[in-house]
């Protein structure tokens, strides 16, 4: 273990740049309706082996995981992500598709179409939810827990409540101003480039945002001030779990710990910020693949090492 974990870091420390707009060989572009109207997904791999499915959040999109996929390829699974609702290329899909139709984007709007999403499937799979799709994927778990084969949460939020107002720096904001506004504020941050980016991965970042609708963005960091509190159902949830965070995360380790805890959860840091998925793409899908290889039932929780 001590030397893949090595050879993991290494690869990731080797990292060259790329073009986020560009997919890797072997990853391919589809459309699939959900309640909201029409997604954009890019999948891999072999549909008949396990599905992992990997699910972006709040600003980011499915490219946020295209180092990671070709490594699930390598390790004999069929991966898939999508773009939330308004998110990037599903900025089509949003509350007026519904029946009868929606003023706003909410939790259910999206849990709604994740669910649909794992229905595409036959059979449960392995979901990782990033960032605000971590607080999704909770309720979705809540609600059709036989779609899940495992779960993880990447830098999602660890509180319930206002999980927004835990967020270092800014945080502060939601306790005066609405989540339209945090969100107006957040697009403004990012594309300053306030939380620094390399150059090609910030050229993607910008781009997204003339797809990305305001109102999506704003609603989602609404629906992040009222975080519900599962953490008594995803304790008693009978699947691997995992928590991954890196060491800069927005939120503090200690809650991310905390949360992982009173879930009954793995816990890893990684030595990045919000994005390990960006940053250590081979230890974070290595650490995944641990998960998915474990027994479920067993006590053998020495198979995820922290990262730090």
């Amino acid at each position: 273990m001590t030397d893949f974990h090595a050879t993991a870091s290494d690869l990731d420390d080797a990292l060259e740049p790329i073009d986020w707009a560009e997919l890797p060989t072997g990853v391919n572009r589809q459309t699939f309706d959900a309640p909201s109207g029409t997604h954009a997904l890019i999948h891999a791999g072999d549909p008949s082996r396990e599905r992992v499915v990997l699910i972006p959040g709040l600003t980011g999109s499915k490219e946020d995981f295209q180092r990671m996929m070709p490594l699930f390829i390598q390790g004999g699974y069929f991966v898939e992500s999508y773009d939330l609702a308004g998110q990037y290329e599903s900025f089509g899909a949003g509350p007026e598709n519904l029946v009868p139709p929606r003023k706003h984007y909410d939790i259910d709007l999206f849990v709604d179409d994740m669910i649909a999403f794992l229905e595409r499937h036959p059979g449960p799979s392995h979901v990782l939810g990033y960032s605000f799709a971590g607080t999704v994927a909770q309720v979705a778990y809540a609600r059709r827990p036989d779609l899940f084969l495992s779960l993880a949460f990447l830098s999602a939020p660890p509180s319930p409540g206002n999980a927004f107002a835990g967020i270092k720096r800014i945080g502060w904001i939601s306790l005066f101003v609405s989540g339209r506004v945090g969100g107006a504020l957040m697009i403004w941050g990012i594309k300053k480039n306030i939380i620094p980016a390399p150059p090609e991965r910030l050229e993607f970042v910008r781009a997204r945002f003339e797809l990305t609708r305001r109102d999506s963005v704003g609603d989602m960091i609404g629906a992040m001030m009222k975080h519900p509190d599962l953490r008594t159902e995803l304790r008693a949830a009978p699947i691997p779990k995992l928590v991954m965070v890196g060491e800069h995360d927005l939120w503090r380790r200690d809650e991310h710990a905390a949360f992982a805890q009173s879930i009954e959860a793995d816990f890893v840091v990684y030595p990045t910020g919000h994005s390990p998925c960006e940053f250590a793409p081979h230890q974070v899908t290595r650490d995944l693949i641990n998960l998915y290889q474990r027994d479920v039932g067993g006590d053998d929780r020495s198979a995820i090492l922290p990262s730090n």
